[in-house]
């Protein structure tokens, strides 16, 4: 059991003081976690603090399960009972969990995640400009985040964007409320709003929270800032642990002045400042402090390392982003061989998405394994989360937010104005969606065509309900169908549907993708009969009831009918590979599709578990990477306009407003080169493009400035071979430290 004895002098300090608020400014690679995990240990065994009354926070459930696994390693399990360990939505969620009522909320509230919430706007602003929608979305959230309501939000707008972003802000609350649902912001927001207008909630999670611990504070908003100050009251009994020079998410409304806020909000704070780096050799972190010395700080530090020298930093100029690719592939291939390294020792760095894609095709080449993250998981797809909605709701009729997904999607004439009436409704009655709409009435939604629409996709849902939890027999008729001998024939002239919003063939949407027009045009291969074999559907294995599930859903043809031919087949391609997989797994393990649906969040065939590390070469993101390291880095792309990013539509404006936002931005690049060059152990290669394709057109490059701010001296790199005794003394002493 590792003890205070294994920490630094700092670290000690860290552990050990608790006469007051305490900041610890660590650096990359300086140990925070122990820091962290080590004073959740003492606080419990040498202090006397009941694990129920400490509560860790982090930002992602990554981190969190490291603290939760660490700590265990250092406490007697009992001593454990009650600790709390976890992000700020996972707080944020058990507190309106226990105060639903004061949020004015059911209890059992739906939470919409970022693509639910997405719909929702989308329907409210009434636009396909997915640029624009993005751009409001985010508008809204940066709002939330900084704790302003519509009314708020209306008072600080600036033009006539965001006067309309106000507008769809009041109309998205409304319906949110109506939904009786929350989304990821609001769980943060609406508990530091709470505690802040209510003495006697306040005093009464102060008293529960007796010791707070704050990972990444350089991280967190406005929002997350009040929601800690509440929890924390005068007493102030709490360790923020943070890195000013890794505050790299301002885009989402971090704000690295939360930091210098703690100073003047707790003027007997405790600066202490972890400043041993355990991670990368010297002449790397060397270069990180130079980059970083060229921003305003708030808080000096200086990282060192006694992991030896190392092998010079190598800055390479590439006559094209294509060349740039092909070089490292066939230097990574080199280096895996002369270093007798593996591929996961090897990562690849870049500042967007868009330059993994001919990266990946040198990879490719010459045959390197590789993985790629920063990018959008499978499971976050649309089209996948639209079929798994589906899945969610027969598993679960309760779950809102797969009601409103699966309700929806594809239309089926059941629009905004049926769900907020059905919401309404619910929250009435302190019910489900689904519950309201299984017996709704003629006085909550007076328009004939409305109630048989929900009907219909009520009966829809009932239908398949019945053969999840089934293995075998009979198959009940699906709603609509007539069975006529050995076929399960449909009404050709079904009832008309509402038409609020418009909707597509909503009389179709509920028949098996085999019963639609096959002659439409442009219509793809499978569709070619206009009824189902009831034998067919006989015998009620998982997979056959996803197929017909599928079928019944109507979504490849709303796919080919939303969509240009060449999305619409990469999206039905991924549909299909999760259903395969869905349906391997029913059989290897003998699941009904109820048994499988249940054990769906479970599913990680197309996403690694956090603990599995292939061998493969990493392709990330600045972004993603943070928090990471690998033994050898390549870090791309460092030219003016890419690193620094290019952003914002004010660089022609010479307002001393434009300039100080340019500044900012800069500074927060700077932060991220950063972070780039601290995910290094032993070496780091820079480059740079002479030119680079963008759309049809090859682009002149500049180098970036932040390779001059590095203040590299001109070092010609010793073989990796080479016998140097100083630089067998270095990787000795570094062997020997690890």
């Amino acid at each position: 059991m590792e003890g205070l004895d294994a920490l630094n002098a700092r670290q000690r300090e860290a552990v050990l003081y608790l006469d007051g608020p305490c900041l610890v400014l660590a650096g990359a690679g300086s140990g925070k976690t122990r820091v962290i995990t080590q004073k959740m240990a003492y606080l419990l065994r040498e202090c006397g603090y009941q694990a129920r009354h400490i509560v860790a926070l982090t930002f992602t459930n990554k981190a969190a399960r490291e603290m939760n696994e660490r700590v265990r390693t250092l406490v007697d399990p009992r001593l454990l009972r009650g600790l709390t360990v976890g992000t700020f939505h996972s707080l944020g969620l058990r507190f309106l969990r226990e105060e639903y009522a004061g949020a004015g909320l059911k209890r059992g509230f739906s939470i919409l995640d970022a693509t639910d919430a997405q719909g929702i706007v989308q329907e409210l602003l009434a636009t396909t400009d997915r640029a624009r929608l993005r751009a409001v979305q985010q508008t809204i959230s940066l709002w939330k985040n900084a704790l302003l309501d519509p009314d708020g939000a209306a008072r600080v707008a600036q033009g006539p964007d965001e006067a309309e972003a106000v507008r769809i802000y009041r109309s998205y609350e409304a319906t949110l409320k109506a939904y009786q649902s929350v989304d990821f912001d609001d769980l943060i927001r609406l508990p530091a709003q709470m505690l802040a207008s209510d003495e006697a909630l306040r005093a009464r999670w102060q008293a529960r929270v007796q010791y707070l611990l704050v990972d990444e504070y350089q991280d967190t908003n406005v929002c997350q800032y009040q929601l800690v100050r509440m929890l924390c009251g005068d007493r102030a009994m709490f360790t923020a642990v943070g890195d000013d020079d890794q505050a790299i998410y301002a885009w989402r409304g971090a704000t690295v002045e939360n930091l210098a806020q703690l100073s003047r909000d707790y003027p007997a704070l405790r600066l202490i400042k972890l400043e041993q780096n355990y991670r990368s050799v010297q002449r790397i972190l060397e270069a990180a402090n130079q980059v970083i010395g060229h921003n305003p700080k708030t808080f000096d530090k200086t990282l060192w390392s006694e992991l030896g020298a190392g092998e010079p930093i190598v800055v390479t100029p590439m006559d094209s982003d294509l060349a740039e690719a092909e070089s490292i592939a066939m230097r990574l291939s080199a280096a895996r061989f002369e270093r007798q390294a593996q591929w996961k020792d090897f990562a690849v760095l870049y500042r967007g998405n868009h330059q993994a894609r001919i990266m990946e095709q040198a990879l490719r080449t010459l045959r390197i394994p590789y993985t790629v993250s920063g990018g959008q998981s499978f499971f976050d797809k649309a089209e996948i989360r639209d079929v798994l909605a589906w899945l969610r709701l027969i598993a679960n009729e309760d779950e809102d937010p797969a009601f409103i997904r699966a309700a929806t999607t594809p239309r089926r004439g059941i629009g905004q104005g049926t769900l907020q009436a059905l919401g309404t409704e619910a929250a009435r009655r302190g019910v489900s969606l689904y519950a309201a709409a299984a017996d709704v009435s003629e006085a909550v939604l007076p328009a004939g065509r409305q109630r048989e629409a929900v009907h219909q996709f009520i009966r829809l849902v009932d239908h398949f309900q019945a053969r999840a939890a089934r293995r075998g027999g009979a198959v009940p008729p699906l709603p609509g169908a007539d069975v006529q001998g050995d076929l399960l024939a449909f009404d050709p002239d079904p009832p008309a549907f509402d038409a609020d919003p418009p909707a597509f063939d909503a009389d179709l949407a509920t028949l098996p993708s085999a019963a639609l027009q096959a002659a439409r045009p442009g219509a793809p291969a499978g569709l070619a009969d206009a009824a189902v074999d009831i034998d067919g559907l006989r015998g009620d294995d998982a997979g056959r009831v996803l197929d017909d599930l599928l079928a019944a859903m109507g979504y490849e043809r709303h796919l080919y009918d939303t969509l240009d031919e060449r999305q619409a087949l990469a999206r039905w391609t991924n549909v299909l590979e999760l259903l395969d997989w869905l349906k391997r797994k029913a059989d290897e393990d003998e699941m009904t599709l109820l048994e499988l649906v249940q054990h769906v969040a479970l599913v990680t065939m197309l996403e690694r578990a956090d603990d599995e590390e292939p061998d493969a070469v990493k392709l990330s993101t600045l972004h993603a990477s943070k928090g990471l390291e690998y033994p050898h880095v390549y870090l791309i792309g460092v030219e003016e306009g890419l690193l620094p990013h290019r952003g914002g539509d004010d660089e022609g404006d010479v307002s001393e407003a434009a300039v100080a936002a340019r500044a900012r931005r800069i500074e927060e690049e700077r932060r991220l080169m950063y972070v780039g060059i601290t995910r290094a152990q032993r070496t780091l290669r820079v480059s740079w493009c002479r030119k680079r394709r963008r759309g049809r057109e090859d682009t002149i490059c500049e180098p970036s400035r932040f390779i001059a701010e590095m203040g590299l001296q001109a070092e010609v790199p010793r073989p990796v071979g080479d016998t140097d005794p100083d630089r067998t003394l270095d990787r000795l002493k570094a062997l020997l430290k690890r």
